[in-house]
């Protein structure tokens, strides 16, 4: 027996109607999720997921070139993927070869929790994680009025700014943070770094990915700016790291 639920995207997916045993996850974020509630049905991911430090399947290559060839060879129910972070063409191929693709679809933290309840609890059929719950907890009150201005390198060389509508850009807005781009539009614009040190922004926040911003290469670009590097995951990733964003980027 099989269901058919839509993912983000509206697309129809064929689930078992037993609980999903076995999952490939081409997302860092839906991979740590999937670990968090039910570790034993992930069997592999990308090289990019890092966390939990301890995790131990097989890697099927990035998620801009996964090989579809081993992820095949895995026999996924489930292989999950994200509208932003997967290529759409990488998703069609594997839909051709007869392999069941959730794609998620994800730019703001309210997205993000509704998101993974359908995705763990509804198509997933796995109890809800507490983590899940202390994360809409966390998460539930209202945008505050913005209090401090920031900007988000993620590339240099060319630079490339956090921009709207984006995850990042809605997440620190709930902190008071309001993400500037030195008045470019679009959802990561380049921008030319003396138009981002003289924007005007109280901080600029430098994360460890995707560029590793390090205390030797970020800080020394911007003469007139403050600087702060930044966890890349508490301000980019949606699942299990949305528990301690919260209080770890107030402080």
């Amino acid at each position: 027996m099989s269901r058919r639920l839509l993912d983000d995207l509206g697309h129809p997916v064929d689930l078992p109607d037993d609980p999903v045993c076995r999952v490939v996850s081409l997302v860092p974020s839906l991979t740590e999720a999937v670990a968090a509630t039910a570790p034993g049905a992930l069997v592999g991911a990308t090289d990019w997921c890092t966390h939990p430090a301890e995790l131990d399947v097989t890697r099927v290559r990035g998620t801009k070139n996964p090989d579809r060839a081993a992820i095949a060879g895995l026999q996924p129910d489930l292989v999950i993927a994200n509208k932003e972070e997967n290529r759409e063409l990488d998703v069609s191929r594997l839909r051709a070869a007869g392999i069941t693709v959730w794609v998620t679809d994800i730019e703001t933290v309210p997205q993000a929790l509704t998101s993974m309840r359908r995705l763990l609890v509804d198509a997933c059929r796995w109890d809800e994680p507490a983590w899940l719950v202390d994360a809409e907890q966390a998460w539930s009150g209202p945008v505050p009025e913005p209090h401090t201005q920031v900007l988000v390198p993620i590339w240099r060389d060319p630079w490339m700014v956090v921009g709207h509508p984006t995850f990042t850009a809605d997440l620190l807005a709930r902190l008071g943070f309001e993400v500037v781009t030195a008045g470019e539009p679009g959802r990561y614009p380049h921008v030319d770094l003396e138009r981002l040190d003289t924007a005007g922004a109280d901080v600029v926040l430098l994360p460890d990915e995707p560029y590793v911003f390090t205390a030797d290469d970020g800080p020394e670009a911007f003469s007139r700016t403050a600087t702060r590097l930044v966890s890349g995951r508490l301000i980019t990733w949606y699942g299990p790291s949305l528990v301690e964003s919260r209080h770890a980027l107030e402080a």
